[in-house]
């Protein structure tokens, strides 16, 4: 039976090729030769689960804002791995620290020490102002740690009779994709068949600071942290309304509760700051952090905190066997040295000023197809007209954008956010603002005409548990 396997796999994927079984493809259209990037592809397709739905391009290279397929062609990176590669990819700074280090050690768990988590932990601490750091490898791991440390804190500190501690969370939320962080999601695609899903959350609409105290009002005793994102990503690059962050930090003070921004998409200069919540000077009790902190080379996430927070955890309550290894370690402080160096923070500021005027002027051109330009630093949304686009997808307008060598990828369908490496060029970014111009010039009106009309059987974007209608479409 075995050996039967890898022959049905292969006749598999040549039934595919023929046929019209996949909706996707990376050949050119009329071309029948398959592509090293098209045999890449269907071998994923067969032998990997289909939890993706990726823009059919195969990444074989990269340098910078750079990304070269293994036919050669050159592409220019507008998602930055949802925000891990702020730094571009393969820095050198952060590749020599990779290389050297794992040609020294690369592992020795948290069950014994090593020379270069105690470095890494007093750079962090000292960098983003905290006393302590937990190390995990996952932004979702972070997710997980915060929350954890938050009941902990509850139940310690803050005295919550046992089994009612509360997590509030924001509507349009995004924290990952183990049970927990799926707990908190408005999206119906991220929990139908999960259930049940975990008890302890309450919801509150993100940027209402009113809807926000009277909760706490009402629950405060029980609530023993306020997990948040300063600005949503994964719903569309929403920025709440200013005096909103200083808002939150007021109430979780008056009311006791922890303020724990997941920084982990718009952390580490991503927004133009620091982290997104020094737009308005404030200081969470917990911060995650993750994607970038890694450099776009290995998965490194933590969370910081004060001595009264961190300590509430002791030895054997928590932990990870790759977290604060010497690897992970190394890459980290020389990730956050080029942050720090090369000053991305304010550099994302001024190009995200450019790149959004860019787009404006784009948005004046097409104002019945682009319903807002929107974003902090080089943390961007374009959010679509989506009935003036029928039939037409953000998709679709995505796949137009690859084929003119720019890759970005939609959320919720009516969206597509533009969130680049910190250091890519000007010339780069008006690159990028004239290949959507002429997308929707030259390819809109074609694919208008030639796409067929189809009946939508998308389930209800309608959250089964707060009722909102937070992904539909504009």
């Amino acid at each position: 039976m075995a050996m039967k396997r890898p022959l049905q796999c292969m006749l598999r994927r040549i039934y595919r090729r023929g046929g019209s079984f996949r909706s996707f493809t990376a050949l050119p259209e009329g071309s029948t030769t398959t592509s090293p990037s098209q045999n890449l592809i269907d071998l994923e397709y067969e032998c990997s689960a289909h939890n993706y739905h990726p823009i059919p391009i195969v990444f074989s290279r990269a340098k910078g804002s750079s990304i070269w397929d293994p036919e050669g062609k050159k592409y220019l990176d507008f998602l930055s791995a949802y925000c891990a590669v702020n730094q571009g990819h393969c820095h050198p700074k952060i590749m020599k620290a990779l290389a050297e280090q794992a040609q020294t050690l690369t592992l020795s768990s948290r069950a014994f020490y090593n020379d270069k988590f105690p470095v890494f932990a007093e750079y962090i601490t000292n960098m983003f102002g905290y006393d302590m750091v937990l190390p995990m490898n996952t932004g979702a791991e972070g997710v997980e740690t915060a929350l954890k440390l938050a009941k902990k804190w509850g139940y310690m500190n803050k005295r919550i009779p046992k089994n009612e501690a509360i997590i509030v969370s924001c509507c349009g939320c995004f924290h990952g994709r183990t049970l927990a962080a799926i707990s908190m999601s408005c999206d119906n695609e991220a929990t139908h068949g999960f259930w049940p899903l975990l008890p302890g959350q309450l919801k509150v609409d993100f940027g209402d600071d009113v809807a926000l105290e009277k909760l706490f009002k009402e629950k405060g005793d029980q609530i023993a942290g306020f997990l948040f994102e300063p600005i949503q990503g994964e719903a569309g690059v929403i920025i709440p309304p200013e005096g909103y962050l200083k808002a939150v930090r007021d109430l979780c003070s008056k009311y006791n509760i922890l303020m724990i921004a997941d920084e982990i998409q718009s952390g580490l200069a991503r927004s133009g700051r620091l982290l997104a919540c020094d737009w308005e000077e404030v200081r969470p009790d917990v911060v995650i952090l993750g994607k970038a902190l890694g450099g776009g080379v290995l998965p490194v996430s933590a969370v910081l905190a004060d001595k009264d927070v961190m300590l509430c955890i002791q030895a054997g309550e928590h932990g990870s066997t790759f977290g604060g290894n010497p690897l992970a370690s190394a890459v980290a402080i020389a990730s956050l040295d080029v942050i720090r160096d090369e000053g991305l923070a304010e550099r994302s500021a001024q190009m995200g000023e450019q790149l959004r005027h860019q787009l404006m002027k784009v948005q004046g051109q097409f104002p019945n197809f682009i319903k807002e330009v929107r974003g902090k630093g080089l943390f961007n949304a374009v959010e679509l007209n989506s009935k003036a686009l029928l039939p037409v997808t953000a998709y679709d307008i995505c796949m137009k954008l690859k084929e003119r060598g720019i890759l970005a990828k939609p959320t919720h369908d009516s969206i597509i956010r533009l969130t680049p490496p910190l250091s890519m060029s000007l010339e780069e970014l008006q690159e990028g603002s004239k290949a959507l111009h002429d997308v929707f010039e030259l390819d809109l009106p074609k694919m208008q005409k030639e796409k067929p009309a189809t009946v939508s059987h998308a389930t209800s974007s309608v959250c089964d548990r707060c009722g909102r209608n937070l992904y539909g479409s504009s």
